[in-house]
């Protein structure tokens, strides 16, 4: 080979070479212009054996929400609605929000908690396995703590299974003074204790809806009681009853024989029972399973703060709208307010920002509200946020169905609060909604386990159809904003401060009632008749809001208010003397119905 070859060629290299190396610099410039990992780069490279440097993309910086959530000291997580206030919290609700949402009618498939086994428990093998046996097994003791030292002070032997420590929420729960008397009827409390677990006192009370004038009322939902202190009150009692708690216990499966109720918790431990009341809220396994994992109907999605700073602190907000219909993430929604006084200190304010959606794709996430939150509520409560020392942020989602309250599904098992359906649709106060029904509940409870009434036909009885809740379905309907609607933006508040209105012009024995989630036949028709006197052009937007289905399937639970309005009072008063001349199972059975038509039409509520 001649000398100028061999140049040829050595100039052929260094030029290939030089090409490698320009390839490698090009690649490693754009990488560094567009903050990527440096792909492409030649299996040539000069440093092969050398891990090549990775540019990441930046990450999006963090949402207001989250900065702000990051910033406030959270505690422990407690059982219940409301018992979690952290920014992981709430990405894990809006995860199953978003879940909930993007299903078909009906989910996959639940996990099968209640199984029921031919035999009796007595001779299964297991019998001796059990750590105790009791009359009842409470699970969930937030709200369960109650109906179980109902029980317990009736004499029954009652344990509780909470899969958290038994302790209330910071937050308060708002409430009026007259419903805590009712815990005081049925043994729950002492009148001393209701003074113990009030945190704050106010009033009055507002109702507003946007430019359009407020009304206002005196003590309703005007305490505010520390869940804290009452449950620890209420679990003091229960113990001194002779009541068992299993605290950190995770639910495993219930195991229903002929003669017990098996339930079996994490780590193999068992404990049986003649009865199991499920108190698990919500997103009680058991009731998925019952509804076989059918999305809800309706859900209320309730975000806030409890803050301090505020000036003006001695009045509440019921209920207050200060906008029309705004759009939210990729979904429209009316929002609502509450704002109520704090017990932690006299510039402690908690404002919920709340609306009625239909799981559906496209509903808006808890965070999207909250990002909406921080840009309405300083102009709604005429405070800049900078002024603010944000002590909690809260949330929750509320799910219901229109086949409320929920039946027994099973012998031996009876749903009970939130996990039964029978709060309001429109309110969705579970702990109102409580102390309403416990006297009535615990009263059947402790009859159905002292005559063996236990079979899923009698324990349904506890449950029973009930027109006035059903019939609040149409109020949730008609505040929910819909995607396609042909009404004005301000419609819904037109509507609810005709409603209002109408109600206040009628007096109290209308507008509490209704303030405090009971529908009642009388001032139901008043209203809808005065509204249509007063304000007949809005009917026709009524039908497009609501729809003509939803208006057909409402008139039938209106008529059926009606009809156990009249079955109350005219003939539960010809009927009960009989109650006492029967046997045992069929005055237990009358007594139920007695209850219903009474519960049913709202008539256990007294001014």
């Amino acid at each position: 080979m001649n000398q100028t070859q061999k140049k040829r060629e050595k100039l052929v290299t260094y030029f290939c070479c030089s090409l490698v190396y320009l390839k490698f610099l090009a690649s490693l410039v754009m990488s560094l212009l567009r903050l990527q990992p440096i792909n492409g780069i030649s299996q040539l490279s000069p440093f092969p054996h050398k891990k090549r440097p990775l540019l990441l993309r930046p990450q999006a910086l963090p949402s207001r929400t989250q900065r702000i959530m990051e910033g406030v000291s959270v505690g422990g997580e407690v059982g219940g609605a409301g018992g979690v206030y952290s920014y992981e919290a709430l990405k894990r609700l809006d995860k199953l929000w978003s879940s909930i949402c993007s299903s078909q009618e009906v989910d996959q498939k639940p996990q099968q908690i209640v199984s029921t086994i031919p035999g009796l428990f007595g001779s299964s093998g297991l019998a001796d396995r059990a750590e105790g046996s009791y009359d009842v097994l409470v699970c969930g003791g937030t709200l369960g703590i109650f109906v179980a030292t109902a029980l317990c002070s009736r004499g029954l032997r009652v344990a509780i299974v909470e899969r958290n420590v038994l302790k209330g929420r910071e937050q308060e729960w708002n409430i009026s003074r007259k419903e805590l008397l009712e815990l005081v009827e049925v043994g729950v409390l002492e009148k001393d204790d209701i003074e113990r677990a009030t945190a704050v006192k106010f009033n009055p009370n507002r109702c507003g809806f946007e430019r359009k004038g407020d009304i206002w009322v005196s003590d309703i939902l005007n305490l505010g009681v520390s869940p804290e202190k009452l449950i620890e009150i209420v679990k003091t009692r229960f113990i001194s009853l002779g009541g068992v708690i299993f605290e950190q216990c995770s639910v495993s499966c219930i195991n229903v024989y002929e003669d017990a109720a098996v339930l079996k918790l994490s780590g193999d431990r068992i404990l049986s029972s003649r009865l199991i009341i499920d108190a698990m809220g919500n997103f009680s396994p058991v009731v998925k399973q019952i509804r076989g994992g059918r999305k809800p109907d309706g859900v209320c999605l309730v975000v806030g703060t409890c803050a301090r700073g505020f000036k003006t602190n001695s009045n509440s907000d019921v209920i207050f709208s200060s906008s029309s219909i705004k759009k939210v993430g990729d979904s429209k929604a009316q929002l609502f307010w509450e704002a109520f006084p704090a017990g932690s200190g006299p510039l402690d304010r908690t404002t919920y920002m709340f609306t009625y959606v239909e799981p559906q794709p496209g509903s808006p996430k808890l965070e999207e509200l909250l990002e909406e939150y921080w840009d309405l509520m300083p102009e709604y409560q005429g405070v800049s946020l900078d002024n603010l020392e944000i002590l909690r942020v809260i949330y929750g989602i509320f799910p219901t169905y229109r086949e409320s309250p929920l039946p027994a599904s099973f012998n031996r098992v009876l749903q009970f609060g939130d996990a039964s359906g029978i709060q309001s649709p429109v309110s969705f106060g579970g702990f109102g909604s409580l102390t309403r029904h416990l006297g009535r509940l615990s009263a059947g409870i402790h009859e159905a386990i002292d005559g063996d009434y236990l079979d899923s036909y009698n324990l349904s009885l506890l449950n029973p159809y009930m027109p006035n809740l059903s019939a609040s379905w149409l109020f949730q309907r008609a505040m929910s904003a819909k995607k396609q609607s042909n009404v004005p933006a301000d419609f819904i508040n037109e509507l609810l401060y005709s409603n209002f209105s109408c109600m206040q012009r009628l007096g109290d024995p209308v507008l509490r009632p209704f303030l405090q989630d009971v529908v009642q036949f009388g001032p139901l028709s008043k209203t809808l008749g005065l509204v249509m006197l007063t304000n007949p052009q809005i009917i026709p937007s009524i039908f497009k809001q609501v729809g003509v289905p939803v208006l057909v399937d409402w008139s039938r639970h209106f008529v059926g208010l009606g009809y156990y309005t009249f079955l109350s009072t005219f003939a539960d008063p010809i009927v009960r003397p009989l109650v006492h001349t029967l046997p045992s199972k069929m005055s237990f059975q009358l007594k139920r119905h007695l209850e219903a038509w009474k519960y049913g039409a709202g008539l256990d509520y007294k001014l």
